[in-house]
């Protein structure tokens, strides 16, 4: 029996390819041999499906309100992993209640066995909902790219979830570079800037663990509008070869810190 790793995918603002990661580096897992969910938690504005080119007949919401079991909202995606769409526009999930929170939580429970990993997507910002479901995974990945106002809610995420969860390492992923070296170096000066600005309370410090960074490539975009996955749409590209990599170091430091447990 496997106890599945959960990794939160999450990031300070829209549009920084949030999701397009969490899909990617989910066929590139399930590649590498890993039994894989992705779990849609971006419930109001949830857009997996429209990546994936999936019409769901049953989603998440089925199974919260009751009207279907939760197997049935477990779909096959296309890279060979499985996923659970949320269905989009639920407006009674935009906020977090208690019943919500206790529907997450056992959902997670319900599935942790089944998988090696489980990657939660989840919606943009500091949210309480968005942070409850960070806060339910072993690790989170931050996925920024080097625009300033990228940047800096990246950094006001990383700052939230230290001092609300006392995370002192968060994993963050560069996307859109345009040149060698500069997903590098957005990691080190936001490094910086956490390491001088945010201190928890029991002294220690917050470090981030950069797993690379994905080149601008017009590939992302060409496969979004095909409605299909880069990984299978333009496995050579150099968007996909970093996805790869990233794949590659994700289940390097999670075996290191001895969370990743085999079947």
């Amino acid at each position: 029996m496997s106890n599945a790793h959960i990794l939160a995918i999450t990031s300070g603002k829209g549009g920084v390819g949030k999701t397009m990661l969490s899909a990617n580096l989910a066929a590139a897992l399930a590649r590498l041999g890993e039994k894989v969910l992705v779990i849609d938690a971006d419930l109001g504005l949830a857009n997996l499906d429209v990546v994936l080119n999936l019409h769901p007949r049953t989603t998440l919401h089925d199974v919260f309100t009751g009207k279907a079991p939760l197997d049935q909202a477990v779909i096959d995606a296309p890279g060979g992993f499985q996923v659970m769409l949320a269905g989009s526009g639920l407006i009674e999930y935009s906020r977090l209640t208690a019943q919500v929170r206790e529907q997450l939580a056992l959902l997670l429970d319900t599935v942790r066995p089944r998988y090696d990993r489980v990657l939660i997507d989840t919606g943009a910002g500091i949210s309480d909902i968005v942070l409850y479901a960070v806060s339910l995974a072993d690790e989170v990945l931050v996925i920024a790219t080097p625009e300033p106002t990228a940047l800096a809610d990246a950094y006001a995420t990383i700052k939230v979830l230290a001092m609300q969860q006392s995370r002192t390492s968060t994993m963050l992923v560069v996307n859109q570079t345009q040149r060698t070296g500069e997903g590098r170096h957005v990691a080190t000066q936001l490094q910086a800037v956490v390491h001088r600005f945010v201190q928890l309370p029991d002294g220690a410090s917050i470090e981030l663990q950069p797993l690379g960074d994905i080149a601008l490539d017009s590939s992302v975009r060409q496969s979004v509008q095909k409605r299909q996955l880069l990984m299978l749409a333009y496995p050579g590209s150099d968007a996909a070869r970093d996805i790869r990599a990233i794949a590659g170091r994700l289940i390097t430091a999670t075996s290191a810190a001895g969370l990743q447990s085999g079947p």
